[in-house]
């Protein structure tokens, strides 16, 4: 019996994650997607009701139902020979993308996180009603095209601008990174341009600090991140030499709140951030299925790796 690990060939989590799991008794393959198909080769057959078969690489060999957890752990897309061109490598991505990624995600075992549950996850308006659905304070949110709609919306009280999807974007090859704004008099006079596609603004949350959870089947580890800058204090990605964390027992209401979450969500792993006001309350920011917690364990000294490899170990159990 095995554990299959997809991530970056870069990974430091990973990285960690391969002994902690060895340690354990445990035959670990890691790959990375993009390795297909020029590095990684497929054959798959129904036979059962499941599929069988094996992938391989120039080193290794192993079979699909031998694969009893999965960590779904941000892999890159599929990486194709430089002799196709942009129709094909389309058509490529395309087949590749529900022929491997397909027969993957059709195994019956243990995901963290299945990718089909990590892709519904990702749409914030619905992270936002479901949390509030669950008992969590979610802030009032706007999601708009409507310059006028927005206007209205900023005058009713402080607010921000955030993005929806990926918070960086890649221009003439240099990665651009979109933080949290905080918006002022300057954005509200020239608002040329929204008109163009979808932008989410949220009620700024009077704030103490922030609070990074990460839940890991029954295992919750709370970090408060304190801000040592005016930057890091609007968003704390900015400036992450100026934090510094304390773990924190988040209050009863909201723990349950997380929980209910993540069953609705049908999530086993999940990374979610708070703003923790000056009156203590506690306002969900959003869950993210595939966040970042090694520098929260590294900072704090919690055993995220071994809660990690331990959930594994229940696919194989």
């Amino acid at each position: 019996m095995s554990v299959l690990i997809l991530a970056e060939e870069r990974d430091s989590s990973a990285d960690a994650m391969v002994p902690a799991l060895e340690s354990r008794g445990v035959d670990v393959h890691r790959l990375s997607t993009e390795w297909f198909p020029t590095e990684l080769s497929l054959s798959a057959r129904l036979c059962g009701g499941r599929w069988t078969g094996h992938l391989r690489t120039e080193h290794r060999t192993f079979d699909l139902e031998e694969i009893q957890s999965v960590w779904y752990r941000s892999p890159k897309a599929y990486r194709f020979p430089d002799g196709l061109n942009t129709v094909e490598r389309e058509h490529a991505k395309v087949e590749a993308k529900y022929g491997l990624g397909g027969v993957l995600m059709s195994l019956p075992v243990l995901w963290v996180n299945h990718p089909a549950r990590l892709a519904d996850s990702a749409y914030k308006p619905a992270q936002l009603v479901a949390a509030a659905r669950c008992g969590l304070n979610v802030p009032a949110t706007l999601i708009t095209n409507d310059p006028w709609a927005m206007r209205d919306f900023a005058s009713e009280g402080r607010s921000v601008t955030k993005m929806l999807g990926a918070v960086s974007i890649v221009e003439g090859g240099v990665r651009k990174f979109a933080y949290t704004h905080l918006l002022d008099d300057a954005d509200l006079a020239d608002l040329r341009g929204i008109e163009h596609t979808a932008h989410q603004f949220q009620r700024w949350a009077p704030k103490k600090h922030e609070a990074r959870m990460i839940v890991i089947g029954g295992d919750v580890t709370t970090a408060a991140i304190h801000a040592g800058s005016s930057a890091a204090y609007i968003d704390w990605r900015t400036d992450y030499d100026r934090l510094t964390y304390e773990l924190v027992e988040p209050p009863a209401e909201v723990l349950e709140g997380v929980r209910r979450l993540m069953a609705e969500m049908s999530l086993v792993y999940g990374a979610l951030d708070f703003v923790i006001g000056p009156d203590d309350s506690w306002t969900f920011l959003e869950v993210n299925a595939g966040g970042q917690y090694g520098w929260i364990e590294d900072a704090t000294g919690a055993p995220l790796t071994d809660q990690l490899a331990d959930l594994l170990m229940k696919g194989i159990q």
